[in-house]
């Protein structure tokens, strides 16, 4: 299981769960389970990197605990 700062950078940005899914293209179940620290694809990591507005060079900021 992956810290994360999905949750925290989310709800600072005011978007509910399925506005960011939706912006993501994942569902919003995804984006739940992402936010209570459970693992997913790194091609999903990448649509909610863009989607919160952040570059791919931010990973770090957003997902980190990573071996």
């Amino acid at each position: 299981m992956g810290s994360n700062k999905v949750k925290e950078i989310r709800e600072k940005m005011l978007l509910s769960k399925a506005e960011l899914a939706r912006k993501a293209g994942v569902s919003p179940l995804t984006i739940d389970r992402i936010e209570k620290g459970k693992d997913c694809r790194m091609e999903t990591k990448r649509k909610i990197i863009i989607a919160l507005g952040y570059k791919l060079s931010d990973k770090n900021k957003i997902f980190f605990d990573e071996k």
